[in-house]
């Protein structure tokens, strides 16, 4: 209890204590230096019958003994010592003292068998003795006003204080990414791993540029799924990248598949070392929402502002009028025509020509009506609104290169398709994001569609830069599809850039439904949201209160923050924090970690020397692509000669022609 009456009875027993311990002291230096008294007529009668009477009870039978209990009532006294604490003492000063004061103390026994005089002998042993006495008494005090306050002088930001145990264990099975790290534990560096063993509720990799994403998470990713017989799509936004590592890879593991797969490539760059593939193709466009969902994904992919004003009259016009340019070219002799070059010159047509054209399908009339109706009306402006946003973005993608690439049928893209499973890289280039984004995503949107299906194999979908594409529906791909074994892995820079190109809402969905995240050095908003998703831990905190006449230190236990937002946002190179989910067949009880991720660098630069260079699939000349041109406009003059003529001849189409009025 700490009262006053309790104070200061503590310092009475502390002072009897002190008192007790130099009495005994004088006693013994009386006893062992008697001639000395005696020479200095310091002797008397009443002296030498309190020493008789005390050397009876036993006390001074050894000559150390009385030493031994003076000590031992010293220390004593000093457990209870105070003082002001000061920060600038040391311990080692203090200890230094007392092992000097012990040395004196207990070594000034030797002065008495020197040849000196007694009484010399005497003087210089009490002096020595004494002299060990006081420095021990000088050391405890000083000790008592050390401040011990835990606090290591040289981990000025707490990061020892803020390490916690990690999942050390190698946990695997057949889905499994595993990555090597090590990690710092209380000062001590240990080894750990990064067990992502349920890839299937999807990664998210984050990270600055620099931070190592592709080099340490991303590439490993690739190839452990390669290895472990997964079909894969890629999407290499600085091509050929990832490419290369996984075409290797295929090369390496291929035979490990049970069929083994194809390897395709679509790059627009190099057409040489590209395959053709048509996202509109008949077999995978089975329905209208087939062709809604492909118009919404161009659209938006090529007018990237439009994401935040969904809904709005003149974002939906134009989807809708590209929607129903797409059902009819799939209903048009049984999809024939079905290609984005054939739409993006279909739509180029004069009104006339266009509307009569659209009207001979009963199924988009709703779609249209609205359009012809304001043409009718001559209401050109609103007309034009609807439409021209919508022809002229896709007039950007008008060219030879992209009309060869869209209107081939190399492969479909159904690559989980156990009979004929694939591997599928796309390449985008940084300079023409806006065009060749927008083709890709919709190359992504039919591709998901295809996979996201019950009966297929174990996929994985790689997005290196997950922004510069528009999935609409990728929040409910990662939702839906781990029941059909479809692992997603997403590499973001930043959460703000994706909520610049996704809009907040859908970018709160992706990150917060996803299961896995690593993250390397994120600062601002990102970083304060990792932080707080990972929780707290219990860490100890110590504070310190100097005033004129006392130092106060008081230490706590309080739940902070296990990886603090300033901590994310200083992450090196390699050096990642995370949360890792589990499943039921393999629990992991250490789901959180801070680590550097461990690479074999000189292995992997001469695994990355040795790689074959992606074969050409081809010889592409410009004549070709000018011939591919011109025949996808033949035919859509076929086509628009065809339905117009058909308008014209047969009576089942009475009415349906548009012509405006003058």
């Amino acid at each position: 209890m700490h009262t006053g009456e309790n104070a200061r009875a503590l310092q009475k027993i502390l002072d009897w204590s002190r008192i007790i311990s130099l009495a005994l002291l004088l006693v013994h230096f009386y006893d062992a230096c008697y001639p000395l008294f005696t020479a200095a007529h310091l002797q008397t009668m009443l002296t030498d019958r309190i020493l008789f009477h005390i050397r009876a009870t036993g006390l001074l039978s050894g000559f150390n003994r009385p030493k031994w209990l003076a000590l031992a009532f010293l220390l004593i006294s000093l457990l209870g010592g105070g003082g002001k604490k000061e920060q600038t003492l040391r311990s080692r000063t203090a200890f230094c003292l007392i092992a000097a004061g012990l040395a004196g103390y207990f070594l000034s026994r030797a002065w008495l068998y020197t040849a000196l005089s007694h009484q010399a002998q005497g003087l210089l042993y009490m002096s020595f003795c004494l002299g060990g006495y006081l420095a021990v008494l000088s050391g405890g005090t000083l000790l008592s006003r050390v401040i011990r306050n835990g606090l290591d002088s040289s981990d000025i930001f707490n990061r020892d204080n803020e390490t916690f145990p990690q999942e050390e264990r190698l946990l695997e099975n057949e889905y499994s990414v595993n990555l090597p790290a090590s990690y710092h534990l209380r000062g001590q560096r240990r080894s750990s791993w990064i067990n992502i063993i349920n890839p299937f509720r999807a990664l998210l990799v984050m990270g600055s540029p620099g931070s190592g994403k592709s080099y340490y998470v991303i590439r490993h990713v690739i190839t452990q799924h390669i290895q472990k017989g997964f079909s894969m799509f890629v999407y290499d936004f600085k091509f050929d990248d990832l490419s290369l590592i996984a075409y290797n890879h295929y090369l390496k593991y291929r035979n490990r598949y049970p069929v083994p797969p194809r390897f395709y490539v679509i790059n627009f760059e190099d057409l040489s070392r590209s395959h053709r593939c048509n996202p509109l193709d008949r077999e995978n466009m089975l329905d209208i929402t087939d062709a809604s969902e492909s118009a919404r994904t161009i659209m938006m992919g090529l007018n990237r502002e439009w994401i935040r004003r969904q809904g709005d009259f003149f974002v939906e016009s134009p989807i809708n009028f590209l929607t129903a340019i797409i059902w009819f070219l799939r209903r048009y002799r049984d999809g024939r025509f079905c290609t984005l070059p054939h739409v993006i010159e279909l739509m180029q047509l004069d009104y006339d020509r266009l509307f009569t054209i659209l009207q001979t399908e009963k199924q988009i009339e709703a779609l249209i009506n609205p359009f012809v109706s304001a043409y009718l009306n001559d209401v050109m402006e609103q007309l034009e609104g609807q439409i021209a946003s919508a022809k002229i973005s896709m007039a950007r993608l008008s060219s030879p290169q992209l009309y060869y690439v869209l209107s081939g049928n190399d492969f479909s893209l159904d690559i989980n398709n156990p009979l004929a499973p694939k591997i599928v890289c796309m390449g985008n280039n940084p300079q023409k994001i806006q065009v060749y984004g927008a083709v890709l995503s919709l190359y992504v949107s039919r591709l998901i569609k295809s996979v996201n299906k019950k009966g297929k194999i174990k996929c994985s979908l790689v997005f290196d830069e997950f922004p510069t594409l528009y999935i609409n529906n990728m929040d409910s791909l990662i939702a839906t599809a781990r029941s059909n074994r479809v692992a997603t892995t997403l590499g973001v820079q930043d959460f703000s850039q994706l909520k610049k190109d996704y809009g907040r809402d859908q970018a709160d969905v992706i990150i917060n439904i996803t299961g896995n995240i690593i993250s390397g050095q994120v600062a601002g908003e990102t970083a304060r949201q990792l932080s707080e998703r990972f929780g707290k831990i219990m860490q100890d905190r110590t504070s310190m209160s100097v005033n004129r006449t006392d130092t106060t230190v008081s230490h706590s236990r309080h739940l902070d923050a296990a990886i603090p937002a300033s901590r994310i946002a200083s992450l090196s190179s390699g050096e990642f924090v995370g949360l890792v989910a589990d499943d039921p067949q393999c629990l992991v009880e250490n789901k959180l970690f801070h680590n550097h991720i461990l690479n074999d660098h000189p292995g992997l630069d001469r695994e990355q020397k040795a790689y074959q260079a992606i074969p050409p699939t081809g010889r592409v000349t410009e004549q070709m692509l000018e011939a591919q041109y011109a025949r996808i406009r033949q035919d859509v003059e076929d086509l628009v000669t065809d339905v117009l003529d058909k308008v014209i001849n047969d009576p089942t189409f009475t009415g349906r022609l548009v012509k405006k009025r003058t």
